[in-house]
């Protein structure tokens, strides 16, 4: 699948449906070395803030992503085509610490055109980021206490990072 360069303002989708309901693997380490992890997420989102483009994802603490996340400049959200969905099941359900996500799933890891954080060749969409910003989660900051209840009864909150968009390559379905 060829994917064309894209600038922000000429992509065309649905955050929301497209965070909600076709997922993303986050993607965050160095392809050079190998040492990197990615994880599926369904919660995230693209805007604009402090007059960038940007991307934003929660992690939580305790996800083997977390650590790549913290050590690294650069993350990468990839977005595969349906027939890729259970790949994305696979990284959504079983931690890097414990098992080869991508020799489980075949999925291959390539270099993005801005940044070393590995972007997959079966994306149909690619979104890199350089780290602008995190902050983690707390209790005391929730307008809604019924909202932390229903998301961290565990107390496994979330770090939310935010990266300005280097770069999208995607298929002609995202495109303006």
């Amino acid at each position: 699948m060829e994917l064309k360069a894209v600038e922000y303002a000429g992509l065309d989708i649905n955050t929301i449906s497209t965070f909600a309901s076709k997922w993303f693997l986050l993607t965050a380490g160095d392809l050079d070395s190998g040492n990197f992890n990615t994880m599926t997420v369904s919660w995230g989102g693209l805007g604009m803030i402090w007059s960038k483009p940007v991307a934003w994802v929660p992690v939580r603490k305790s996800r083997h992503t977390h650590k790549f996340m913290e050590g690294n400049d650069c993350f990468s959200l990839c977005g595969l085509p349906e027939a890729h969905k259970e790949m994305l099941n696979v990284c959504g359900s079983k931690s890097g610490r414990d098992t080869d996500k991508i020799k489980e799933t075949g999925l291959t890891p390539v270099q993005g055109c801005s940044m070393n954080a590995p972007v997959f060749a079966e994306a149909d969409l690619i979104i890199e980021c350089r780290k602008l910003y995190s902050t983690a989660v707390t209790i005391d900051q929730f307008a809604s206490p019924e909202i932390c209840q229903a998301n961290y009864g565990d107390s496994d909150f979330h770090t939310i990072y935010i990266g300005e968009i280097t770069a999208i390559r995607a298929a002609d379905e995202y495109l303006a």
